[in-house]
């Protein structure tokens, strides 16, 4: 990843805040709580012609009683690794903090391997501006310190000047442009973000067994099966009727806008409590967003005295409670034992490559008026419809356009039976198709 900065700093600092006017959009969580910020947050801006990449950190802490404590620190130096640039951030507000200095006692060590700039942020009036200077004690950067207030975007102009004059080439306006978005999402502590772990290798959302852990759509570049996607952590969805603090409220947004982003959406269940109503809901909102789907059930491994039929019967409950939705496939799978875990992530992409189908109208109409003539429409008020021609759209997802005589007269029965043919013959697995009719 080239040209690439990294936000960091103790907690409360405003580094999010900063991150949303460098990326030029809303997209991490701000709070005046802190620790709202977890894993590392990635997003893209530009000034002068120079493309870049910015991480968001969580606030860096030693000591404190927050149980995340040690995994944002993991993702703090994982940012600061990843990062061509690093602005170490500061708040003129509070002054000199005790966190500020043991971490820069941390970047020290990162001096001389690449810029690190230090950032007063807060400095919104002449007297805060001035007392910047006060950060010249930490003895750490590039010997310049640079005012700004990240709310207003005052003095960002001149750090980005200093900061993309390190930056050899232009870089990419949108590295992720064209590539496969497959959100993971569910309740909170299904084991979404232990399955991307899992999947990427590497720590990249924080895990732990208190529900509620990631709280903002966490975006990753993947490689498997010979195909690029982007894989996105998302936070567990709960029932607006349960969601009681404004984080949790913006966690739920974030989900949403994910799942609005995405071209796949996995839905990830829970084995040891099967399908609940909030499953249900989500399944129900990807379909009516037309979302390729895939059903995850996770923690197979924890499932006691498994038998042939199992997974069978378990698959037939949640089709009956997913009714009239059924195309979305199933797959079983633990992400603590790793298993059938990339099986997931294969028909992830094989749900994508079906949304992306297009089927020749010669073959479409050679097989489907095959099948409408064994089955024609049936008759209603006397009127007898007559299909003669069928085509697929071009749209984003599937949607065919059947020609008729009278269009208004074909029942809701009859589409189903069309979509079904459509399935059987042209695999279509986890894929919502329109259809349409058309006066011909």
């Amino acid at each position: 990843m080239r040209n690439t900065i990294a936000i960091v700093g103790r907690p409360n600092v405003g580094k999010s805040t900063l991150f949303n006017r460098l990326v030029g959009e809303r997209k991490a969580i701000m709070d005046n709580q802190s620790g709202v910020t977890r894993d590392r947050h990635y997003g893209y801006g530009e000034w002068t012609g120079k493309y870049f990449t910015v991480i968001d950190t969580g606030g860096y802490v030693v000591g404190s009683d927050d149980v995340f404590e040690e995994g944002i620190r993991k993702q703090v130096k994982l940012a600061i690794d990843e990062a061509d640039v690093v602005l170490f951030m500061v708040d003129v507000d509070t002054g000199l903090h005790p966190l500020d200095e043991e971490f820069a006692n941390v970047l020290r060590r990162y001096e001389g391997k690449k810029p690190i700039y230090l950032v007063a942020n807060k400095a919104d009036s002449t007297q805060r501006y001035q007392a910047a200077g006060e950060f010249y004690a930490l003895g750490i950067g590039t010997g310049d310190i640079f005012p700004i207030s990240s709310q207003s975007g005052g003095g960002t102009g001149e750090l980005l000047d200093a900061v993309v004059s390190h930056f050899e080439d232009e870089g990419v306006e949108n590295p992720d442009e064209g590539i496969p978005r497959i959100s993971v999402m569910g309740r909170p502590n299904v084991g979404k973000s232990s399955f991307v772990n899992v999947l990427l290798g590497e720590e990249r959302s924080i895990v732990t067994d208190i529900a509620g852990t990631t709280r903002d759509a966490i975006h990753t570049r993947y490689n498997a099966f010979g195909n690029e996607f982007i894989l996105i952590d998302t936070a567990g969805l709960r029932r607006k009727a349960r969601v009681d603090e404004d984080i949790e409220f913006y966690s739920n947004l974030r989900s949403l806008r994910a799942m609005e982003e995405s071209d796949v959406v996995i839905v990830m269940l829970d084995a040891t409590r099967g399908i609940e109503a909030q499953d249900v809901n989500i399944i129900g909102l990807a379909d009516r967003n037309r979302k390729g789907i895939v059903i995850l059930v996770n923690k197979w491994d924890l499932i006691e005295n498994k038998e042939t039929n199992t997974a069978k019967e378990f698959q037939d409950q949640i089709y009956e409670r997913i009714k009239p939705i059924s195309y979305p496939p199933i797959v079983f799978t633990s992400a603590v034992t790793k298993q059938r875990v990339h099986k997931a992530i294969e028909t992830a992409m094989e749900v994508y490559a079906n949304k992306r189908k297009k089927v020749p109208t010669s073959e479409l109409n050679e097989v489907m008026l095959r099948e409408i003539e064994a089955y024609p429409p049936p008759t209603t008020k006397g009127k007898m419809v007559r299909i003669k021609y069928v085509t697929q759209l071009p749209t984003h997802n599937p949607v065919f356009a059947f020609f008729c005589n009278l269009p208004q007269y074909v029942k809701e029965s009859y589409t189903r039976y069309l979509e079904n043919r459509l399935r059987e013959h042209f695999d279509f697995t986890g894929v919502p198709i329109g259809i349409v009719y058309r006066k011909k």
